[in-house]
């Protein structure tokens, strides 16, 4: 049976800044929060979790707000574990305004040492610990109060058994030589997460952009943007303001009054009544933006010469993985590779891995590109 955890509930700014200086001279401390998303843009904390080896504390951020002790904690000072940190990571950045360092995600400690690139916390505690954790409480509202027993003792959990799991990581990580790559890879992810704003690159993850022209693709851009935009000011999910499928058809017609707007394709009366100037607008723009400001068109995927450079790359990279005993995806993405064959074929520089990744592909990557195809 899972060991049953001190727990110390927190909900008083004294009470957290108590816990904070227990746990201020420890080596490592484990994360984790609960939180509600389904009606905002920014999620809603509902429960902070932490544990340094002695009890696990509870933060009810609906009582107490962040203090400047718990700020230092995340900002400064002991190792801080999280698993699959990337929503954690947005949830204390917006409750406590500032970003987690140092920081390691034991999801990307794992990625490095097998052929398993997402696994789930409940299958790393029993692959590293040999304990089964209950699953009741997954679908749990943790903005109810008070919290049950159940749910004190399931967030519990979270916590405490990630210090055993990095644990055996680390260990691992040394002696296999990637401790480096870990931290590497966790760098990039705290770097990604302060660059996650309305920057105007979200249009890059619509798969389907080679279908568009240039000028299409800068109106979807535009169209993006602006989204990201109110989303954030508004406090909405992006699909309750215009959902990408809408913007990309909105992009792929390129209305010039309401009367086209209102035929796009799954476009309600209310959308076009409440965003209608701005959407026009923002197409309007891209209509008349000066040739050589539009974004290249990709490549398609259909193309021969384009689906050989990458089954060329994909070879190389699955090579590599089988050698480090990782899944490929973990060395390089699809969209990496994609890049990688568009920049090939229209002879321009090649965005090739930096770092750990670039030593162990840069070459292999180079070779396959050179033997399969010249630049057009």
């Amino acid at each position: 049976m899972p060991l049953t955890p001190e727990i110390r509930w927190i909900d008083t700014p004294e009470a957290l800044d108590a816990a904070c200086a227990e746990v201020a001279q420890a080596d490592v401390v484990a994360l984790d929060t609960e939180f509600f998303r389904e009606r905002t843009f920014h999620p809603v904390p509902a429960l902070i979790q932490f544990c340094a080896g002695g009890p696990a504390y509870l933060v009810d951020p609906l009582e107490v707000a962040c203090t400047e002790a718990f700020r230092r904690l995340l900002a400064e000072g002991p190792l801080k574990l999280l698993h699959a940190s990337s929503e954690d990571l947005e949830v204390l950045a917006h409750w406590a305004g500032v970003a987690v360092a140092p920081l390691v995600d034991t999801q990307i400690a794992q990625s490095l040492l097998g052929e398993v690139p997402a696994m789930g916390y409940q299958k790393l505690v029993e692959f590293w610990v040999g304990e089964t954790l209950p699953k009741d409480e997954t679908r749990s509202n943790w903005l109810e109060r008070p919290l049950s027993e159940a749910q004190k003792r399931y967030a519990a959990l979270d916590v405490v058994y990630l210090l055993d799991v990095w644990a055996g990581q680390r260990e691992a990580l040394v002696r296999h030589g990637r401790l480096a790559w870990l931290e590497e890879d966790c760098a990039e992810l705290l770097a990604q997460a302060r660059n996650d704003e309305a920057d105007g690159q979200w249009y890059r993850r619509q798969r389907q952009l080679w279908r568009l022209s240039p000028r299409q693709i800068e109106a979807y851009r535009r169209l993006t943007t602006w989204r990201e935009g109110e989303v954030r000011r508004r406090d909405l999910p992006r699909s309750w303001l215009v959902s990408d499928k809408l913007l990309y058809a909105i992009a792929e017609r390129m209305p010039e009054n309401r009367y086209e707007l209102a035929g796009v394709e799954g476009i309600k009366p209310p959308l076009v009544k409440r965003e209608g100037d701005n959407l026009l607008a923002l197409v309007r723009e891209a209509r008349h933006a000066d040739d050589d400001s539009l974004p290249a068109a990709p490549l398609s995927p259909m193309e021969p010469a384009f689906k050989k450079l990458v089954k060329a790359m994909k070879k190389a990279v699955g090579a590599e993985a089988e050698a480090l005993g990782v899944a490929p995806e973990v060395l390089l993405r699809r969209r990496e590779l994609e890049a990688l064959a568009t920049a090939q074929l229209n002879g321009k520089p090649l965005p090739l891995p930096t770092g750990w990744r670039g030593e162990r592909l840069a070459d292999a990557l180079e070779q396959a590109l050179n033997q399969t195809g010249d630049p057009a």
